[in-house]
């Protein structure tokens, strides 16, 4: 498949700073993103330091939910975030194999769920949004399916199936819906996104496996913005892909990161760290063995690395979440 090229995407700015504490603004290895007015919310993965963290566009740090363990409102392997359209939190766990809900503010209300393969039943989560009708459309990873429960958790529905075939279904991960109401799906084992209508017909599949520009590598997320075009994190190549609406891929990013305003006033407090930083190399010339995108993204500051879950937000901007630098770049949709 080769790329058609357009300038969908321009970058625009960086969000972002570790932050190996379960309180106060920064990430720790956030695996996904979901907006609401004008909110981000960002689940962290770090073990002992999971949470959702809330920021702004502007860069202002609002508040954090959930903590780390066992209990009501508590994560242990987080994988999925999603907002409803009024405001309600719901955050998917592949080891407790269930949803926990909770209000805007982050105070707990629910949670449903169990591991099992029957109707209802869940086994390794991985990720899970809400339609404009608050219906949850959660992606049951190791069945290799799709199910749609009410926000309450009662069973709707279910449809997948494992395999290689269009259609089917291989360790998928996020998913989308896109403004055509289908259903966008990251197959992840099959390296594609395979596309549903709401009541889980096959429609297409996007990507593939291979070595061209426009092939896909442990695809996790895919977003679609009011045009039709698809927007899929690419994580095993360590890229942003932008597919057109016919499927072919027009742009593929390897990320443009600068500082964030965080990252800028930590350096700002810490001259001894800002003068290392400037005595770096921060674009290096790799020896010949730096030979895969993993390898290199882990040298090159500016690239994607661990590129893991993206939103199309209403302010016509892609926000894509780097779990591995503990960030998110974001593009204007051009």
């Amino acid at each position: 498949m080769t790329i058609k090229s357009i300038e969908k995407l321009s970058y625009d700015k960086t969000i972002g700073i570790l932050n190996n504490n379960p309180l106060g603004r920064g990430f720790a290895h956030p695996i996904d993103i979901a907006l609401h007015d004008e909110e981000i919310f960002i689940l962290n993965k770090h073990p002992g330091f999971t949470r959702v963290g809330v920021c702004t566009y502007d860069e202002q740090y609002l508040r954090e939910f959930g903590t780390y363990g066992h209990a009501d409102g508590q994560f242990w392997l987080p994988t999925g975030v999603s907002v409803s359209a009024d405001g309600q939190v719901a955050v998917c766990d592949e080891f407790h194999h269930n949803v926990s809900l909770f209000s805007n503010d982050g105070q707990f209300i629910k949670q449903w769920g169990e591991k099992g393969d029957g109707e209802g039943e869940l086994d390794g989560p991985s990720g899970l949004v809400i339609d404009d009708n608050d219906d949850v459309y959660v992606v049951d990873q190791n069945n290799h399916r799709i199910q749609k429960f009410s926000i309450n958790g009662n069973h709707i529905a279910s449809w997948g199936e494992y395999g290689m075939d269009s259609g089917q279904l291989n360790q998928p991960w996020g998913l989308t819906i896109g403004p055509d109401q289908l259903i966008y799906v990251g197959n992840w084992g099959n390296d594609n996104i395979e596309v549903f209508d709401p009541e889980g017909n096959s429609i297409r599949t996007i990507g593939g496996p291979g070595e061209d520009q426009g092939s896909l590598r442990r695809p996790s997320k895919p977003a679609v913005d009011r045009d039709g075009f698809v927007y899929v994190t690419d994580w095993g190549n360590e890229r942003v892909k932008v597919f057109s609406p016919g499927g072919d891929c027009v742009q593929s990013l390897r990320g443009e990161a600068t500082l964030s305003q965080w990252a800028q006033d930590f350096l700002d407090a810490n001259p001894d760290e800002n003068n290392e930083r400037v005595r770096s190399d921060l674009m290096p010339d790799l020896p010949d063995h730096f030979n895969t995108p993993y390898l290199i993204s882990t040298q090159i500051e500016s690239y994607f690395w661990g590129p893991s879950s993206l939103f199309v937000g209403g302010d016509s901007k892609l926000y894509v979440l780097e779990s591995s630098r503990h960030r998110i770049q974001i593009y204007d949709i051009n």
